[in-house]
């Protein structure tokens, strides 16, 4: 097991981002982690009918899977090692196993129009 796999097997246990947890995945990810921890406490993953979307400070961010189109997975990121993901990605991942994804009965495709 990487340590890339530690987090994630230990917020499935725990269902909660304790201290452990937290250094895990800043040991795995580094800046990356703190980014998603904080959208994560900030309620910034929401899920619609149709995305996960991550807010972030100028814009918004539609993740699919372990897929993101944010400037970092595209350019900083390598696209054949699975352990390398940007922050969006890693919140959405924490969010989801930790029960802290805010859920809205909508479509972001329609909500986007709008923004």
């Amino acid at each position: 097991m990487t340590a890339v796999d530690d987090w994630q097997t230990a917020l499935d246990e725990a269902g909660e981002l304790d201290a452990t947890t937290t250094q895990q995945l800043l040991r795995a990810h580094g800046s990356r982690a703190s980014r998603a921890i904080e959208a994560v406490a900030e309620s910034r993953v929401k899920q619609y009918n149709d995305f996960t979307v991550v807010v972030g400070h100028r814009e918004e961010y539609v993740v699919e899977g372990r897929g993101c189109a944010c400037e970092d997975a595209r350019y900083n990121l390598d696209p054949e090692d699975p352990t390398q993901l940007c922050w969006h990605v890693l919140a959405a991942e924490i969010a989801t196993r930790i029960g802290a994804v805010d859920h809205h009965d909508m479509w972001y495709s329609e909500v986007r129009e709008f923004i």
